[in-house]
């Protein structure tokens, strides 16, 4: 059995809300670099270097990469051998994005009530998700999610009969639907199976996915590879003006499912898909 401070998990979590505001991971950077080669439009190419010079800038004078410092997103893998000590681990998430967010000038965007609209003046609380996995590490990964992409999601029940080319429709409808709206190039997490909610959260964690790495799933490869080279045909191009570069990847997960369903989910994320990750 391992020990952990709870102190810990808040500093450590409160360094990469500050981080992952302000760099985009190595991944991201060097997709965004071949974006503005590959660019064809004269327009997109001008968007997209204009892009990549904001990410300069931002990690220059430690300026967010966007104004929009999103709802943090956490996503802990614990170690089935690790024991946390010296407070509940949930306040602990919480008090490391409040720290982060405070200290680090950072845009507070959550509200109390989703009704009521009332600021929470720290952005918390964080939406957490926890994994119990074998061993004695902790996988923190903190992805910062603006709003502008996630208004941009979608959630498709299918039928078993629509198969593999009702998936495909599914998500070059919801990228279409999301347009320029999305701020493009973007990137699209799916998460096809399981029920209502794991598809959801498949497609959300598939966003945190390196994007130069595929599925090992064969068949979910060669369906990533077909969808990304449609949605670059599609036309909406770098901030939806026109061009090839509309998206940076489609990262697909994969769950199994109940005869009866085709749960389908589309989480988009803009350019500055953040996230920054860390293993204790």
């Amino acid at each position: 059995m391992r020990t952990i401070a709870v102190s810990e998990i808040t500093q450590n979590i409160k360094e990469m809300c500050i981080e992952a505001n302000h760099f985009l991971s190595e991944d991201m950077q060097k997709a965004l670099a071949g974006a503005v080669e590959t660019e064809e439009s004269p327009l997109g190419k001008q968007i997209l270097e204009q892009l990549h010079e904001n990410m300069k800038i931002a990690g220059e004078d430690m300026i967010p990469i966007c104004q929009d410092t999103g709802m943090a997103v956490i996503f802990m893998e614990i170690g089935q051998e690790v024991h946390f000590e010296g407070g509940v681990l949930e306040d602990g998430i919480n008090e490391g994005v409040r720290q982060g967010y405070v200290e680090g000038f950072l845009r507070k965007s959550v509200v109390k009530d989703p009704l009521e609209r009332e600021n929470t003046k720290d952005n918390t609380p964080a939406i957490i998700h926890y994994e119990i996995v074998p061993g004695d590490r902790v996988k923190i990964t903190v992805a910062p999610k603006g709003f502008g992409s996630e208004n941009m999601s979608r959630v498709f029940m299918l039928k078993p009969a629509d198969g593999i080319e009702g998936v495909k429709n599914a998500i070059l409808t919801a990228v279409k639907d999301a347009g320029p709206n999305a701020c493009p190039p973007m990137v699209v997490g799916v998460g096809v199976g399981g029920t209502f909610e794991k598809c959801a959260l498949m497609a959300k964690k598939a966003l945190t996915r390196p994007v130069d790495e595929h599925s090992q799933i064969p068949y979910v490869r060669e369906m990533e590879e077909e969808l990304l080279q449609k949605i670059n045909h599609s036309g909406i191009g770098p901030g939806g003006l026109g061009g090839r570069m509309t998206a940076l990847a489609v990262n697909i997960n994969t769950y199994p499912t109940h005869i009866a369903g085709l749960p389908v989910a589309v989480n988009i994320c803009c350019h500055v898909n953040r996230h920054a990750v860390r293993i204790l």
